[in-house]
């Protein structure tokens, strides 16, 4: 029996594929199994969404019409038109805007000092006030819709974007979810600023909040989504058509008799399309924030 050389070995050891690792299989799919089933159920959600896209480039008389088409029988854009030509519609986006955008601002200042405080600090009755403030958010708007009426017209912001406004400046939720993302934070980073040097407020904007930024955008995003499309309070607070809401003005596109389906659909979509925009933006950093508020509590 002849030995092997080393060379010939060698070759022979390089041509015979190495063992996969004990416990991983071989996937017979370039994909998750996970995507066959989430696959159609995305598709699923997305026909409401597909079919407001088709509804708004259709005439009135094929969305009346019954049953109702499925595809348009050519492009028409006069619901486009008549939203766009609607001398109102770019003051109501406008109003939406700002109430939106000072309601996500607030709640990022607010909500980060609150969380900060109810995850790092320790004083009389601060266990009492989250549970108090957990408790609020499970308490439904109409019951609070009148005392918050009451309050705004004592404060004189009846009819004016302040009433909007004023109530959305901080939510209980914006509070939780920054505070359950601080308790994930480790406690080393906040000492070695504080043996450095810093005060409570420049540990949370030079240490925390930079490390946060998935928690922000979620609150940010979740915030933005809630105001943009709020329509009750709105139709409460507000009567005159100068101060509108996207969402308050494009009512005005149904009357009692005739209603423009054409425009209601456009102007839907305008409405969807900031909201899909922040969310797909935000997409990535809202799931990391849902992920990592959990770990600890």
């Amino acid at each position: 029996m002849t030995a092997t050389s080393a060379p010939a070995r060698a070759a022979r050891d390089a041509s015979v594929p190495p063992a996969a690792p004990p416990g991983r299989r071989r996937r017979l799919l370039p994909f998750s199994g996970w995507h066959l089933a989430l696959a159609p159920l995305a598709l699923l959600f997305a026909v409401p969404l597909l079919w407001l896209l088709l509804s708004s480039v259709m005439s009135d008389g094929e969305i009346n019409r019954f049953p109702p088409a499925l595809w348009p029988s050519h492009v028409d854009l006069s619901g486009y038109r008549y939203v766009l030509g609607n001398a109102m519609f770019p003051r109501w986006f406008a109003n939406s805007l700002i109430v939106s955008l000072v309601a996500v601002a607030s709640n990022l200042v607010f909500g980060a000092l609150g969380g900060y405080a109810f995850a790092r600090m320790r004083f009389a009755g601060s266990r009492v006030l989250l549970v108090t403030m957990l408790a609020t958010m499970a308490i439904p708007f109409q019951l609070t819709m009148i005392p918050t009426f009451l309050v705004m017209k004592r404060l004189g912001l009846i009819d004016s974007l302040g009433a909007l406004i004023v109530p959305s400046l901080v939510t209980p939720f914006a509070v939780f979810l920054l505070r359950q993302f601080f308790l994930s934070l480790p406690r080393e980073l906040e000492e070695a600023a504080w043996i450095d040097g810093c005060s409570r407020l420049r540990v949370l904007w030079s240490v925390v909040l930079p490390l946060s930024r998935p928690a922000l955008s979620t609150v940010a995003v979740l915030t933005f989504l809630g105001t943009w499309n709020d329509l009750t309070w709105p139709l409460i607070a507000i009567n005159h058509d100068v101060h509108y809401t996207l969402q308050l003005g494009l009512t005005t596109f149904q009357g009692q008799h005739h209603t423009k389906w054409s425009a209601v659909m456009a102007g839907n979509v305008i409405t969807v399309l900031p909201v899909l925009l922040a969310f797909l933006a935000a997409q990535k950093s809202f799931i990391q924030s849902i992920t990592s508020s959990g770990l600890k509590g």
